[in-house]
């Protein structure tokens, strides 16, 4: 495991391993599928659904236009669902049934703008017949009588409307006559005006009676309309078909109610079934894998694929001369079969004897000829290399590991432990000081592709165990040779000798000089950077060393001679800048930008 994937913050519900879980309890889901499956076929058969009438009504209405959509049906079908009408249903039938419990047993659709279906169920086919006949005959009667009464309302409205216009018509004829009897002193145009009043009056008691007696009439579209267009008739009822409806809704609720089970025990029971979450709990890398033990099929497989990883544990663990154990963990059968693996392939190389301290393993059994059973206090030949096989389920006696082998290899089975006990593995084999070389894991999930491998504890892991000794041995020399060097005591420093004169320098040959031009005139003196500056520099002229004042040279110190300073020459001082205040210049936004002169101590006054 790497160290971004240590910081790396836990989620509060890993999807992965969710996901993992719930296909890894695929008996639990598919076993709930298949219970609902029976149950639903076992409902249809034993618990027929009642027989069912079905009709369709005509529905005729008044104010029908084609764009309508669909609000006159829609109203049909509520009034339908009306306590009114199933009670007229059961009026007709003589029915003691309660009208509320009756609307449970029918449905209205509306299948187009103007057809209304009717379902009903009955207690026999008869009974579901008749109830549809009396439903369809009472909302016929109640519709027909809801338009008649709309007509005679809108009649007696009209008839109403023509008196109260035949009363004010006599009021005016009356005032018409008292008028006209003036002869002379008559009013023009209080006449004229009672004139046209009558007219007016006359003309709407005609419309009156025209409307009234058209609203007589009614609707007799509506009345002769609505009818029963399909008579009730019972549906067919196929019992292979309604066994497979209600069959298939058993298999998806068991199907939901499995997976939602399966979902919820996995987050509850916290059992880790990734490589990467077994490696960080059980603080040991995956080695190895192992599938499911087959029952049936696949046996030479998981036989040559059980040989293989018995080979790369010998591998493992030959190099060492300590003993080695195999710690069970639900997979006992595979451990037995690896641990009888392990010691035929080390039978061709040695004694070897296998400690039996797994219960219900039957070891002895699966080991073949030359390879001894032990008990787990049963000393061991000479020689003779010891593979214990023992179990860390709960319950384990965490004393006696330490006898099974100095060393120990994990065989868990995903899935089988929980967080807590896989720490309590972990906590107990420390305590005891048995490192685990590896994890081999049994049953993993084939789509498991997460990292089992842990990057520190290179001393347990397998790679660790793959280091040439040779190259470690070497790697010891060196740093003891170091640490050797280090811890060798501090000598004194030796004398200083005096220094040797050196010998006359050979002249070299003519033709092995190369002329140069002697310059002439005085020497070029040397630039000085800053000669104001610089601080006065003092030669320190060391005396030669006295061969007979060897032996003090580390009491006595070495006298320093100081050169006296030279004079130093005078600096050269430029003339202080003058200083112009901004109000003193004019007009200086026009002029060209000037280039400041170094503050100094003459104009630093100025500033």
């Amino acid at each position: 495991m790497t160290t971004a994937e240590k910081e790396k913050p836990e989620p509060l519900v890993d999807l992965q391993r969710l996901v993992v879980s719930v296909r890894r309890r695929r008996r639990l889901w598919l076993a709930t599928a298949l219970a609902g499956l029976i149950a639903g076929g076992l409902v249809a058969m034993f618990l027929p659904s009642p027989p069912t009438a079905v009709a369709k009504i005509l529905v005729v209405h008044a104010d029908d236009s084609p764009s309508d959509s669909g609000t006159l049906m829609e109203t049909d079908v509520a009034v339908m669902q009306t306590t009114k009408i199933a009670a007229d249903a059961l009026k007709k039938l003589n029915s003691t049934q309660p009208a509320e419990e009756f609307l449970k047993d029918y449905t209205a659709l509306g299948v187009t703008n103007n057809v209304l279906q009717l379902t009903v169920k009955g207690k026999d086919n008869a009974d579901a017949v008749a109830r549809t006949q009396a439903l369809a005959d009472a909302f016929i009667a109640e519709y027909i009588a809801r338009s008649q009464a709309a007509a005679a309302a809108e009649q007696k409205a009209l008839l109403d409307q023509r008196n109260q216009a035949q009363t004010e018509i006599g009021t005016i004829q009356a005032d018409i006559v008292t008028e006209e009897a003036k002869n002379r002193n008559a009013n023009p145009a209080q006449l004229e005006r009672l004139y046209s009043r009558r007219a007016e009056l006359t003309s709407k008691i005609s419309d009156y009676d025209g409307r009234a007696q058209e609203a007589g009439i009614g609707t007799p579209k509506v009345g002769a309309g609505t009818q029963i267009v399909d008579v009730p008739r019972i549906l067919p009822r196929s019992v292979l078909k309604t066994t497979g409806t209600a069959g298939g809704i058993g298999l998806v609720l068991g199907l939901l109610l499995g997976l939602v089970l399966a979902a919820i025990s996995s987050v509850v029971k916290d059992r880790p079934v990734l490589r990467r979450e077994l490696s960080r709990h059980l603080g040991a890398s995956v080695i190895a894998q192992l599938p499911k033990p087959p029952r049936w099929l696949r046996k030479a497989r998981a036989l040559e694929q059980r040989k293989r990883v018995a080979t790369t544990l010998i591998r493992t663990i030959s190099k060492e001369a300590g003993t080695v154990s195999l710690l069970d963990l639900g997979a006992r059968a595979t451990t037995a079969a690896l641990a009888a693996d392990i010691a035929a392939e080390l039978a061709g190389k040695g004694p070897v004897a296998l400690v039996d301290d797994l219960p219900k393993a039957n070891l002895r059994a699966l080991v073949g000829a030359g390879i001894r059973v032990l008990e787990r206090d049963e000393p061991t030949a000479p020689g003779e290399r010891r593979v214990g096989v023992g179990s860390i389920e709960p319950g384990t006696a965490w004393t006696n590991l330490e006898h099974l082998g100095a060393e120990a290899i994990l065989v868990v089975r995903a899935g089988q432990a929980n967080t807590e006990w896989l720490h309590t593995v972990a906590r107990q084999l420390a305590e005891r000081r048995i490192p685990v070389i590896g994890v081999v894991l049994v049953d993993p999930d084939p789509r498991d592709h997460t990292d089992g491998t842990l990057w520190d504890g290179l001393h347990t892991a397998l790679r660790g165990r793959g280091v040439d000794v040779e190259a470690q041995e070497r790697q010891v020399v060196v740093v003891e040779r170091v640490v050797e060097r280090v811890a060798e005591p501090v000598r004194a420093p030796e004398p200083v000798r005096a220094r040797e004169p050196m010998p006359p320098r050979r002249p070299q040959p003519m033709f092995d000089r190369v002329p140069h031009p002697k310059p002439s005139g005085p020497p070029p003196r040397p630039v000085e950077m800053f000669p104001d500056d610089e601080p006065t520099v003092r030669r320190l002229a060391v005396a030669p060393p006295d061969p007979a004042r060897q032996n003090s040279i580390q009491q006595k110190p070495v006298e320093r001679v100081l050169e006296p300073a030279k004079d130093k020459k005078a600096a050269r001082r430029r003339p202080p800048t003058p200083y112009k205040r901004p109000e003193d210049q004019e007009n200086n936004a026009d002029q060209p930008t000037k280039r400041f002169a170094p503050v100094s101590p003459d104009n630093a006054e100025a500033l």
